[in-house]
């Protein structure tokens, strides 16, 4: 391992360059965008998402912030890469360590695309039925398994210092542990529950319907899958019509 300071001056690099590589929609004058960038401080902010937590992000009325777990997959992450760049849209991917190591090209390319890259530990287990030591070490090994997938190397310290409960499965000690580490905790304004099989369009009335009752908040999906993936598009064509703005939510540290 290397020091956390070289792996985070590496992000910063990363992250500029992938900015000025970055161009402004040339093929889609009327794009979603992304409507701004909210800085979360883990000191400040160390559990969000009221579906699972009392507050959530400081978002306006009418605002989302996009975030998709479990990836990345090579068979529909990819399409949900597109759909994004297509709208210049930028989202917060919670990736498994099993799938960063297995698919760092596609872990690299949400980088490069200008998405935020946080953590959802190894291997998706549900951490709270685990003795309290064994799931500490199952989120640490996530955090090291995608820094290395994304900067080749980790430090003491997550880079992103994000993290999602595998089915929200979490505990006041796992709670403490990374509230102590620094690691901000999302839980979920809505979701889409794509994680039961439907169509596309079904899917898209779902999400829309819960959206319309949230007025905004922080929504999750999942990348590695192909119904969400089809569906996307058209709900980030919604949000355009609807007058709904996006926000990207990046890591702070003191």
């Amino acid at each position: 391992m290397i020091n956390r300071p070289s792996i985070a001056a590496l992000a910063v690099v990363l992250t500029a360059m992938a900015a000025q590589a970055a161009p402004s929609c040339p093929d889609n004058a009327d794009a979603l965008g992304t409507e701004r960038v909210l800085s979360v401080d883990p000191a400040a902010t160390p559990r969000v998402g009221r579906k699972h937590f009392p507050a959530t992000l400081p978002l306006q009325p009418r605002e989302v912030v996009l975030t998709f777990d479990d990836g990345p997959e090579p068979h529909s992450t990819p399409r949900v890469l597109d759909a994004l760049k297509r709208e210049c849209v930028k989202a917060s991917f919670f990736l498994l360590g099993r799938g960063a190591l297995a698919h760092p090209e596609l872990a690299r390319r949400e980088l490069a695309e200008g998405h935020t890259v946080a953590h959802h530990s190894y291997r998706h287990p549900i951490l709270n039925r685990m003795p309290t030591a064994a799931a500490q070490a199952e989120i640490e090994r996530g955090f090291v398994a995608v820094d290395k997938a994304l900067y080749g190397a980790s430090g003491e310290q997550p880079v992103t210092p994000f993290f999602r409960f595998p089915g929200f499965a979490s505990s006041p000690a796992l709670l403490d542990h990374l509230e102590q580490r620094g690691v901000a905790v999302f839980g979920a304004d809505l979701w889409a529950s794509d994680w039961n099989p439907m169509t596309p369009a079904r899917q898209l009335s779902l999400v829309l319907e819960r959206l319309g009752a949230t007025q905004g908040g922080i929504v999750l999906f999942h990348d590695t899958k192909l119904q969400t993936a089809a569906m996307l598009p058209d709900f980030l064509r919604e949000l355009k019509t609807r007058n709904y703005g996006v926000v990207h939510i990046v890591g702070e540290r003191h």
